[in-house]
């Protein structure tokens, strides 16, 4: 993740470069804001990638010379099948047109982005045994 780290670190230089120019130059304050919480972001990000890189080491991916039979193995639990995502999906649309057409669609929004959230947390619980 070192690499990635660097890479947000850019990310991060640039938009800091960005912010200081534009507010010295332009007057307006909505800009100015925006550079900086996308500062911040990226830098929260590129903090989060180094500590990972940090905490956990070089991964398989960014050694140069690496052998197929040493990333042998589960990579994780994945569902095979699973409604949820379209449930999630259905509930952003929905809240996003709740937005554009009224209260009463978003509230149907919110409600079905919570099931479907609420479905992806616990999906893989085994609650009943």
């Amino acid at each position: 993740m070192k690499a990635e780290s660097f890479l947000f670190a850019g990310v991060t230089l640039f938009f800091a470069i960005t912010a200081a120019v534009y507010g010295w130059l332009a007057e307006e304050p909505a800009g100015l804001a925006a550079l900086i919480v996308s500062f911040l972001m990226s830098a929260l990000i590129s903090f989060f990638l180094w500590t990972q890189h940090v905490r956990r080491g070089q991964r398989l991916q960014d050694r140069k010379r690496v052998r197929i039979q040493e990333a042998v193995g589960p990579l994780g639990n994945f569902s095979p099948r699973s409604y949820y995502p379209v449930l999630t999906a259905a509930g952003s649309a929905l809240l996003g047109l709740g937005i554009v057409y009224g209260l009463w669609l978003f509230l149907i929004g919110v409600g079905v982005l919570a099931a479907g959230v609420a479905g992806f947390t616990f999906q893989h619980n085994d609650l009943g045994s």
